[in-house]
């Protein structure tokens, strides 16, 4: 706390003066008349700090003593304190859940499997004990998204990526106990690899104290130069007359004596520098900071929660902000995701219509019955019965439409009593379609490592899962290969319709005309889309192709390049099957708070991945985009010449300022 409150310069300036005060040769005055008020600015403002860091919750957690190869045994909430290797789980399948929150500020929680060959080892100690695998993986580095590396156990050798590895960081849930292997301890851990040097904020007040403050010391600095050349003069010129009145040493020097005459008016002059203005200023931070924690129009009353200034520079700092950039799923909106619509062999269902072919608001038509299915969701509602009708039709697209969904996942179900499903999805975009699938007759129960088990219209049936080709944010998409009980090669595909629409089949550009003017309409309302698409395998391809998936997936080097470059050659002349259509609801207050902000001239930045029709929408359901706006232009290029292009273009030009949207585009 000194640290921090000696980097104002008016203390670290008193401070010096003190040192100055306690050399008898050139102090005049006593040392407590610079000591006292020091140590009640430093008392006041370290009082004041504690406060603010006695109302913050911290957390400490003993790591220091974990090393690598040590294995350990984590209890339910709790904290991961290295990274981990996870061994074994008390869960099925050797599965966990764990919060990430304190990685990436996502509060779902996210799932976790061991391998089958060290998920055997169980909680036997005798047996972790005994295990003598060798893991080679990639050195230290802050990637959280990504792991690459081999377990090599019993002359095997295992592929390792990030589904498999505990960051430091995370925190265990639902889960009663699991064991890893450390890989990285202390800082070499991911998290601490993303610890950046902390840097000290301060706020446009106390910068401009310190300029002030600065302009003093140069005021009071030139006072002194003057007085001390003063002095100089009169040493040389009066000073031997005036020996019986201020006898002084002989051989004394002007030039010295008019040096200690600075120091001594630099002590005798300190009250010119303020120090009492940082305690005003401190003092008037607390109050505004009372004035945040009484104001009615911040209080919810819902959960009976005030406003709360955890700091008491919280006030100055928030007149300071000039843009705010926000991530949209989850921040503005509720991060809920229901299944509303889709697109099946060119067919749009969700919408319902009257006889006369107006279309009716979901509020003036009964939700489907879905009682023909004892595994159903109660919670699911869905309006249009025409789609349940060709399900009970056995229309084959619309089977094949449900049963991608309820294979192409990574949901992982847990079914504690006969009968209730519950899903545990990573994305909430997954749940939803999972749970519509389930809805629909396409029930998904249960998964292990080689095989998904589903429930098709009342029949059990159990899929061999032969590779899970993952989603990532430049594939956008993900795939399964599955063989069917009949024994059926198949490839199911969802992800962006961009990206999918450039895998397809050359047969399918009459359907891929249809189903695009229903995701346009899909995205016009604001909704969340993805297409899907599937294809046959050959036998003997395929055995190929694992072969050489197996050799990628286990190498150290380049080994995502090697995948990406499988998954292309695999993943193409796809035969389209449709759409989905997923809604996610705008936060309750939040196109008025846009508005309040907008008002305030604050600049606001909202990231999204959805498509441009569904963005633009969004944009003006929640009031970041308005009718009266004339002038909303796209930048749509993909590479930074394609966008200064068209920022330089007349049409841009002419109505916007220049310079202004190109330091935006830089920021």
């Amino acid at each position: 706390n000194l640290f921090e409150q000696f980097q104002r310069i008016a203390n670290a300036y008193f401070l010096f003066l003190l040192v100055l005060q306690v050399i008898p040769q050139i102090s005049s005055l006593s040392w407590f008349t610079t000591v006292v008020p020091l140590v009640l600015v430093l008392t006041v403002t370290a009082a004041k700090d504690a406060t603010d860091d006695i109302v913050s919750t911290l957390r400490s957690e003993r790591w220091m003593d974990v090393q690598v190869g040590d294995i350990i045994k984590l209890e339910n909430n709790q904290f991961v304190t290295a990274d981990l290797l996870l061994l074994s789980s008390s869960e099925p399948l050797n599965l966990i859940y764990i919060e990430t929150a304190e990685l990436d500020g996502e509060t779902n929680l996210k799932v976790r499997q061991a391998l089958t060959v060290t998920g055997d080892l169980g909680d036997n100690i005798e047996s972790l004990a005994a295990f003598n695998g060798e893991v080679r993986c990639e050195p230290p580095n802050n990637r959280l998204d990504r792991f690459t590396g081999t377990l090599t156990y019993a002359g095997q050798k295992y592929s390792l990526d990030n589904e498999k590895i505990l960051l430091r960081g995370c925190t265990l849930r639902n889960t009663e106990w699991c064991f890893g292997l450390v890989l990285f301890g202390g800082p070499e851990t991911k998290l601490m690899q993303n610890c950046g040097k902390t840097t000290f904020k301060r706020t446009s007040i106390d910068r401009l104290m310190n300029v002030l403050v600065l302009c003093i010391f140069g005021f009071l600095a030139f006072m002194c130069t003057i007085l001390a050349i003063g002095n100089g003069i009169w040493e040389l010129k009066d000073g031997s007359k005036f020996t019986v009145y201020l006898p002084r040493q002989e051989g004394t020097d002007a030039a010295f004596s008019a040096f200690l005459t600075f120091w001594s008016y630099v002590i005798i002059l300190n009250t010119v520098v303020p120090i009492s203005l940082y305690v005003s200023v401190e003092i008037i931070r607390l109050g505004n900071s009372f004035y945040i924690d009484w104001d009615r129009k911040m209080y919810h009353a819902r959960s009976d929660t005030p406003a709360e200034a955890r700091t008491t520079t919280l006030n100055e700092e928030l007149g300071q902000i000039r843009y705010i950039f926000s991530d949209k799923t989850g921040t503005l909106t509720q991060n809920i995701m229901t299944f509303n619509k889709c697109s099946i062999n060119g067919k749009s269902y969700g919408d319902v219509y009257d006889y006369t072919g107006q279309r009716l608001e979901i509020t003036e038509v009964n939700t489907v019955d879905f009682s023909f299915n004892p595994l159903a969701d109660s919670r699911f509602a869905f309006h249009d019965h025409a789609l349940v009708e060709a399900v009970k039709l056995e229309n084959p697209e619309v089977h094949a439409f449900f049963r991608l969904l309820a294979l192409c996942h990574t949901v992982m179900p847990e079914e504690k009593q006969e009968g209730e499903l519950f899903y545990q999805a990573q994305s909430p975009d997954e749940g939803a379609l999972v749970t519509a699938a389930r809805n629909f007759g396409f029930v998904f129960r249960s998964r292990t490592p080689d095989s998904v088990s589903i429930v098709e219209m009342g029949q059990q049936r159990s899929y061999e899962l032969l590779a899970i080709l993952d989603f990532n944010n430049v594939r956008k998409r993900m795939s399964v290969i599955v063989r069917s009980p009949e024994g059926k090669l198949s490839l199911y595909c969802k992800g962006a319709d961009t990206i999918v629409y450039e895998r397809l089949h050359q047969s399918c550009s009459k359907l891929m005309d249809v189903t695009t003017e229903h995701l346009n309409e899909f995205a016009g309302e604001g909704l969340r889309t993805l297409a899907l698409a599937y294809k046959d395998l050959d036998e003997e391809y395929f055995s190929q192709w694992k072969q050489r998936h197996h050799e990628a997936s286990t190498a150290l080097d380049e080994r995502e390049s090697k995948l990406d470059q499988l998954y292309e050659e695999i993943e193409k002349d796809l035969l389209l099957l449709g759409a989905t259509a997923i809604e996610d609801k705008l936060q309750d207050g939040v196109p008025h708070t846009i508005e309040q902000l907008s008002k305030a001239d604050i600049k606001i930045w909202v990231l999204t991945g959805d498509k441009q029709e569904t963005a633009e929408n969004i944009g003006y359901s929640c009031n970041m985009l308005r009718e009266e706006m004339n002038d909303v232009f796209v930048v749509s290029g993909n590479t930074p010449d394609d966008v200064r292009q068209e920022l330089r273009s007349e049409e841009v030009m002419s109505s916007f300022d220049f310079q202004k949207q190109i330091l935006t585009v830089s920021v």
